[in-house]
C-alpha cells in the first residue's frame, strides 16, 4: 500500500474541495474545525489509514484540566472525516460514533489519532480508532459508521 506525504494529501483534499463545489454547494475538505483544532495529517495510506496529530491546550479542557471527552471525540472525527472522503471520494456523514476513554488526557502535548478503515460496502465504511501520546500510550478509541452519499463530484469522477 502506498503511503503519501502530508503534502500529497493535503493536495488531494484540495482537489476534493473545488470537485465538490458546484451547483451552489459548498463544501471544505478539511473543514473549518479541523483548521481551528490545528490539526496535521501526519500519513495517509491510500485506502486503509491516515494518521493525524492535535495539540492539547488549555482552552479543551473539562474542569479537572484534562482534555474534555467532546474535544477527544472531535479529534477523532476530524481523523475519521477527511479519511472517508479520502476514500469514499465524495462525501460522507458519521451515522454513529462510539468512544472509550481509557485515560485522561493531558494539556501541553501532541495527541495522535490513527484512523483506519475496516469495511467498506457500497453506501456505508467501518472505521476504528486510536488516541495516543507521542509516547505511544493509548488515550482512547473509537469506532464509526458513515454513510456514503449520493453527490457527484469526487476526484476522477465525471460532473
Amino acid at each position: 500500500m502506498q503511503t503519501l506525504s502530508t503534502q500529497e494529501t493535503e493536495l488531494i483534499l484540495k482537489e476534493m474541495t473545488e470537485n465538490f463545489n458546484h451547483g451552489g454547494r459548498k463544501i471544505t475538505v478539511p473543514p473549518p474545525i479541523f483548521l481551528a483544532m490545528k490539526a496535521e495529517i501526519i500519513s495517509y495510506t491510500k485506502g486503509k489509514s491516515i494518521t493525524v496529530s492535535f495539540p492539547v491546550s488549555l482552552d479543551q479542557t473539562n474542569p479537572m484540566g484534562m482534555m474534555q471527552g467532546g474535544v477527544i471525540a472531535a479529534a477523532f472525527d476530524n481523523a475519521f472525516g477527511p479519511l472517508s472522503y479520502l476514500v469514499a471520494k465524495r462525501p460522507t456523514t458519521t451515522i454513529d460514533m462510539n468512544i472509550q476513554y481509557i485515560r485522561g488526557v493531558a494539556v501541553d502535548q501532541k495527541v495522535i489519532v490513527k484512523a483506519t478503515i475496516e469495511a467498506k460496502g457500497f453506501s456505508t465504511i467501518h472505521m476504528v480508532g486510536e488516541m495516543r501520546t507521542e509516547k505511544d500510550k493509548l488515550l482512547a478509541t473509537a469506532t464509526t459508521n458513515l454513510l456514503i452519499l449520493k453527490i457527484p463530484g469526487g476526484v476522477g469522477e465525471s460532473v
